[in-house]
């Protein structure tokens, strides 16, 4: 790392063919994660001790990534994200907190951060956010809020998986879920989110998913609708739930005939993972229900309650 009072000597390192990152804080591990990640990369490594100096730096030099201090609060780190879009539109913003809430969450969202980690956080889950930023190209966010709360959340996806991936990282730090409804609700959602993108959208970039995402004291459920025209019978033979009962892998040779990525088993994966799974009349709109603990006591209670 640099020393902060040494960048200004270092201002012909941020050329067009090395980016900088800025790391705010001293956390030993962040810091040698990124740089066992950027640095290989080509990038020169910049860090500072606050958010002031960090947006003095953004402000006079090229910086291309900012990664934050876990020891600030998730509301502040997103103040300082919409300070930075006001001066340099596209620098990326990677949030790390321990101090979040869901409003902070959703808020970053809006303010188009590459990532945020808080209470998901670990150095594998930084070390992939990292990765994804390094792949992806250089146009505009691509997960858009058009409404949102903690409880009902309304987004545009951009039709590629590092979009996807992302989104179900800000979604897993919105969601309050015990960890075995949390594991199964966000494989189901992510099997059916490619399927959308694939299926709906064939990956097409200038296409968007709408997503919706409904919190409820004893379920949760999330729409997911692509632009395409819905699923036709070629299609679902290219997945598991339409293999006859004697070739349970013919979409395998299906899939590699047809040249599509591995998959096929996500219909009947999601199936399996949440209580209902909803299909519209056009086959492009899917909705996912998971029932949560405590559920059936609530309905025995409130039919009882009903009678004479």
């Amino acid at each position: 790392m640099n020393d902060p009072k040494s960048v200004t000597d270092q201002k012909s390192a941020s050329t067009a063919e090395s980016k900088a990152a800025l790391l705010i804080g001293d956390d030993t591990d962040v810091k040698e994660e990124l740089s066992q990640i950027l640095i290989p990369e080509g990038w020169t490594m910049h860090q500072t001790r606050d958010h002031e100096e960090a947006l003095a730096l953004v402000e006079e030099f090229p910086i291309d990534l900012v990664v934050t201090s876990r020891a600030t609060s998730g509301k502040d780190d997103v103040e300082l994200l919409r300070r930075i879009r006001r001066v340099k539109a596209h620098t990326r913003v990677i949030i790390l907190t321990d101090e979040s809430t869901p409003e902070d969450v959703i808020a970053s969202m809006r303010g188009h951060a590459f990532g945020y980690l808080s209470k998901r956080f670990s150095a594998e889950t930084l070390a992939e956010t990292v990765h994804n930023l390094l792949e992806s190209p250089a146009w505009d966010d691509g997960i858009e809020v058009v409404s949102a709360t903690p409880q009902l959340i309304t987004l545009a996806v951009r039709c590629d998986m590092i979009a996807a991936e992302r989104l179900l990282q800000f979604l897993g730090e919105i969601t309050d879920l015990p960890e075995a409804e949390c594991r199964d609700v966000g494989l189901a959602f992510r099997e059916m989110l490619l399927n959308a993108m694939e299926h709906g959208c064939n990956f097409d970039p200038t296409k968007y998913v709408e997503v919706c995402y409904v919190r409820t004291k004893h379920m949760l459920m999330a729409r997911i609708k692509d632009p395409g025209d819905g699923f036709t019978l070629e299609e679902v033979r290219h997945a598991a739930i339409g293999n006859p009962p004697d070739d349970p892998l013919a979409h395998v040779k299906k899939r590699n005939d047809e040249g599509m990525r591995p998959g096929g088993y996500g219909v009947m994966l999601a199936k399996n993972l949440v209580d209902e799974l909803i299909y519209g009349e056009k086959g492009n709109e899917v909705l996912l229900v998971k029932y949560l603990p405590g559920y059936e006591a609530s309905s025995t209670s409130r039919a009882g309650g009903s009678n004479p």
